[in-house]
C-alpha cells in the first residue's frame, strides 16, 4: 500500500524526534555535577550483559540438537566469538568473525 509524501514526512519527523529525545533525556535528568542515583548506576552495570544474554538465547532458541548437524555450526561460531573476545577484547571483531563463520558453515559445510 503506497503512502503519500505528507505521511512519509510525518513518519520521518516522529522517528527523528523520538530518536533525538532518547538521546537528550538522560542529560536533562542527570545534568553534570548531579549525583546519579544508585539504582541507575546498578542498571548501567547489569543491563548490558543481561541484554546480550537475552540476544544469545534468542539467537539459539531454534537450534536443533537432535538432528544432523546437531547444532555444530552454532557451537563452533559461539566458541569462536567467545574465544576471540577473550583474546582481543573487540566486540566488532568477535561478532563479525563469528557471524561470517556461521554463514560459511551453514552455506558451505553443513549443507
Amino acid at each position: 500500500m503506497p503512502i503519500d509524501a505528507l505521511t512519509s514526512l510525518l513518519i520521518i519527523l516522529v522517528v527523528a524526534v523520538t530518536t533525538f529525545a532518547t538521546r537528550v533525556v538522560p542529560f536533562l535528568l542527570f545534568p553534570k555535577g548531579k549525583e546519579i542515583p544508585p539504582m541507575i548506576q546498578y542498571l548501567g552495570k547489569v543491563l548490558t550483559p543481561a541484554v546480550i544474554g537475552m540476544l544469545v538465547v534468542y539467537c539459539l532458541r531454534n537450534t536443533t540438537i537432535t538432528q544432523r548437524p546437531y547444532g555444530a555450526a552454532e557451537l563452533i561460531s559461539c566458541v569462536t566469538v567467545v574465544g576471540l573476545h577473550i583474546w582481543k577484547r573487540n566486540n566488532l571483531l568477535s561478532i563479525g568473525v563469528g557471524t561470517v563463520l556461521y554463514m560459511v558453515l551453514i552455506q558451505m559445510v553443513f549443507v
